[in-house]
C-alpha cells in the first residue's frame, strides 16, 4: 500500500490577502477553486511538483484562527536562498531566523509559518 501527499490546509481569514501574499512570496499560484455559500477553497501549488497547499475561507470565520503555539510548518527548499532572504526582508514577513541550521521562517498574513531552505549544492 502507498500513500502520496497531495496538499495541505491553511484555514485563512482573507483569502485574497492570503492569495497575494503566497504569490509574492513564493510565487504560488492558484490551480483550482471550488465555492459554496459557506465556504470559498483555492488550492494553490508552482510548477516544481504536484503538492498543493488548500487555502480555505469559511464565510462565517472572518477573523484569524487560534493557532495555538504554531508548533507546525511547511518547508520550501529554494534555489535562490541569497534571492528569497532579501524579498522577504523586503517583504517584512520574516519571524525567525536560525543562522547556525542556515534557514529561515516567513509568517504569512494569518500567522503560518513556512521554511526557507537552501537547496543543496
Amino acid at each position: 500500500m502507498n500513500f502520496k501527499m497531495v496538499h495541505e490546509n491553511y484555514n485563512v481569514s482573507n483569502l485574497e490577502t492570503s492569495l497575494k501574499f503566497y504569490e509574492e512570496a513564493l510565487g504560488l499560484y492558484e490551480a483550482r477553486r471550488i465555492e459554496n455559500e459557506n465556504f470559498t477553497i483555492v488550492y494553490v501549488k508552482n510548477e516544481t511538483g504536484d503538492f498543493e497547499l488548500e487555502l480555505t475561507q469559511l464565510n462565517d470565520h472572518p477573523q484569524k484562527y487560534d493557532l495555538g503555539e504554531c508548533e507546525f510548518h511547511l518547508a520550501f527548499v529554494t534555489d535562490d536562498y541569497e534571492g528569497a532572504y532579501k524579498k522577504h526582508s523586503e517583504m517584512g514577513c520574516i519571524c525567525f531566523e536560525n543562522k547556525e541550521m542556515g534557514i529561515y521562517f516567513i509568517e504569512d498574513p494569518d500567522g503560518y509559518w513556512l521554511e526557507i531552505i537552501p537547496a543543496k549544492k
